[in-house]
């Protein structure tokens, strides 16, 4: 076969297999039997070996076989992914109609799209004329992680869009959807995983999570994972008459869309489905929560906007959540890493919507008091939002008289240290000499956005403190190798490989250290703030709360909770030894550093910099690390296997640099 002709016959199996798949996973409507698809799949493939540069990345033999990712990117969503509102009952559903009516000005009914709201994980897949670019999960709703390689495996999102009946396709498309993991499947795949000794997944939407943030693509590519599309962010070159005009087309580009979704005229057939939908719930192949009411009408949409990173024109009416009854057998109290004590139900195991649940959470001492919950009751639980299980009430019917009132300790069930009950919340008042909160707070220590040890899990933290090797996140400095191959199933290369781990964590930075500390109600993000405003170890501890308040989005709590942190001495005697063991490198304050004022973004592998290392680089001189290109990025940093970020450059005239350049520049500032 020539050259020409096997062009030909490539593009000619790529259009039947794209079709196929379509009619397959899209319009469940298959034309062709397994078999007969292998062969087509399998005498592409031939051709495609025998001539390597027609390979096209939208060929449907190139849905797995990238290499496995050290981390996932980052990707900041040109449209916000909102979160919805809940609707617990019917009557907040019409609530919702009236607050929508009123808002808008407006007597008549309003019509709205209903679909089921499915149990998965929230996706945003990219296109550009027509091919899958980019993809990434929702996170925060303003930035998620970078998935596309996994998004590719899952065999009913189109690499390429289908043009059907010569519809035009956009410039670029932005489309919404939710990942799932089908019951059969999900069955399948925990039954495969109890066989081979792995821990068993929860749940589905933690199966498809789990399996979509797998850093080896092969992975996610044998989990029978699937997609329902249900919105979309930004587009170009296309224009949708309304919400119910966009569930229509989108199939029509290969998109697969709930077959279920309706369009009510007024939210008295809104709430019909939902009751229609609430009976179907138990026979649907893929779990749903509730459904959910969007306005058809985008001018409508568009007036009633957004308001707390929430949609005011769409709401997720939940269903009530499955419940059962069971036998209370004790109630234990837990010891988190902050030092608070949850009291936690300890229940003869029952199933509740699928999952067997053998205990449940009891909030907090005021709760156990207002439900009157008491140790031998027959309690009613269920499954708040169908995921974390939790204590109902008790059938107060169904008491025999031996039940016992519970009552909290009046010491740490885990260092006997006291308890201080003041507020809603018990603490232990041991701080991180409290049994507890000493694995707690070093696996938290040793984050992956904290101080980033590789190989410290929580096995091998739970052996550490089991063992007497480490009292504290400081200990960790001083352990040999010698110590770790004293650990259970410990080979020397691994002891090895974990001290090198530690001993690389000794270069870090402000943010970073701060973050691993554990402060309550110090996250990552509040850390940075604080690291910014000071600028070092020393000024925060010498702070006060009235110094620490002048910190932007840092309020009373968050400013009494640091300074008493600060004002403990086993804590100050901790950091102590911290400071003395790791190298923060300092963090030129908010707009000061060689870098003031200057956006960078990095794309591709750099030679020698991770992302994390570059990133840091930036923001510690000042600068800022975007993850997209934009008019105000002032350098793009390419590496080998730059993506489109270095075509976005080209186009806007952004300043292109190597790593050598950029490490120049960083030099230059030092100087």
């Amino acid at each position: 076969m020539t050259h020409a002709q096997a062009a030909s016959r490539v593009e000619v199996l790529r259009r039947e297999l794209n079709r196929h798949n379509y009619l397959y996973y899209v319009l469940d409507r298959p034309e062709i039997s397994d078999a007969e698809y292998d062969r087509l799949m399998r005498e592409l493939e031939g051709l495609e070996q025998q001539f390597p540069d027609l390979v096209t990345a939208d060929s449907p033999t190139q849905r797995v076989g990238a290499a496995p990712l050290e981390a996932f990117g980052t990707v900041t969503h040109t449209i916000p992914m909102l979160s919805l509102k809940n609707a617990m009952n019917e009557e907040e559903a019409r609530a919702f109609d009236q607050r929508s009516r009123k808002s808008l000005g407006i007597a008549e009914d309003i019509e709205y799209v209903a679909e089921p709201k499915l149990d998965g994980l929230a996706v945003e897949l990219v296109y550009e004329n027509g091919l899958f670019v980019k993809g990434s999960t929702r996170g925060d709703g303003y930035t998620g992680e970078d998935i596309t390689q996994n998004l590719r495996t899952i065999r009913s999102i189109p690499l390429c869009l289908v043009q059907k009946d010569l519809l035009p396709l956009p410039d670029y498309l932005e489309v919404r959807g939710e990942v799932i993991l089908p019951l059969d499947d999900f069955a399948r795949l925990n039954g495969e995983r109890e066989v081979s000794g792995e821990p068993l997944f929860a749940n589905p939407r933690n199966a498809a999570a789990g399996s979509l943030r797998q850093l080896d693509p092969r992975i996610t590519a044998r989990r029978p994972l699937d997609i329902f599309c249900y919105g979309v962010g930004a587009v170009r070159g296309w224009d949708f008459r309304d919400q119910w005009d966009m569930l229509h087309t989108l199939p029509d580009w290969g998109l697969k869309v709930n077959p279920l979704i309706q369009r009510c005229r007024d939210i008295d057939e809104a709430i019909a489905y939902y009751r229609e939908i609430g009976g179907k719930r138990d026979g649907l192949a893929y779990e749903i929560d509730g459904v959910v009411l969007k306005v058809n009408s985008f001018r409508l949409q568009a007036e009633l906007g957004e308001i707390s990173r929430s949609p005011q024109w769409a709401i997720a009416c939940k269903f009530p959540p499955r419940q059962e009854t069971t036998k209370l057998l004790d109630i234990i109290v837990q010891v988190g890493r902050t030092g608070a004590l949850t009291p936690v139900a300890v229940l003869q195991p029952v199933r509740v919507s699928g999952v067997e649940v053998s205990r449940a959470t009891l909030h907090n001492p005021g709760e156990v008091a207002r439900k009157d919950v008491r140790i031998g009751d027959t309690v009613v639980v269920q499954r708040a939002g169908d995921v974390i299980p939790e204590v109902v009430m008790p059938v107060v019917a169904k008491r025999s008289g031996a039940e016992r009132v519970f009552a909290m300790p009046g010491n740490c069930p885990a260092c006997g240290a006291e308890v201080d009950g003041s507020e809603d919340i018990w603490r232990c008042t041991a701080g991180i000499s409290c049994p507890a909160q000493r694995k707690e707070a070093i696996r938290h220590f040793a984050m992956r956005t904290a101080m980033d040890i590789d190989g410290l899990g929580e096995k091998i933290v739970e052996q550490l403190v089991e063992k007497g090797l480490v009292k504290d996140p400081a200990d960790l400095y001083d352990l040999t190798v010698e110590d770790i191959l004293t650990l259970e199933r410990m080979a020397e290369k691994s002891a090895t490989n974990l001290k090198n781990a530690i001993d690389k964590s000794r270069n870090s930075t402000l943010p970073r250290f701060l973050f691993a500390l554990g402060i309550r109600q110090v996250g990552e993000h509040t850390a940075k703030l604080l690291a910014e405003h000071f600028g070092g170890i020393g000024k925060i501890e010498e702070a006060t709360e009235e110094e620490l308040m002048a910190v932007r989005e840092v309020g009373p709590e968050v400013a009494r909770s640091i300074h008493s942190f600060f004002r403990q001495e086993k804590n100050l005697h901790v950091v102590r030894r911290l400071e003395a063991a790791v190298r923060l490198e300092a963090i030129a304050p908010k707009g000061e550093g060689i870098f003031s004022g200057l956006t960078f973004v990095f794309t591709g592998t750099l030679p020698t910099l991770s992302r994390d290392e570059a990133k840091r680089l930036v923001e510690t001189r000042g600068g800022r690390a975007a993850s997209s290109v934009s008019k105000k990025t002032s350098y793009v940093v390419a590496g080998e296997e730059a993506g489109s970020k270095l075509d976005d450059a080209q186009r806007l005239g952004v300043m292109v640099i190597d790593e050598a350049r950029f490490m120049e520049m960083v030099g230059e500032g030092a100087q």
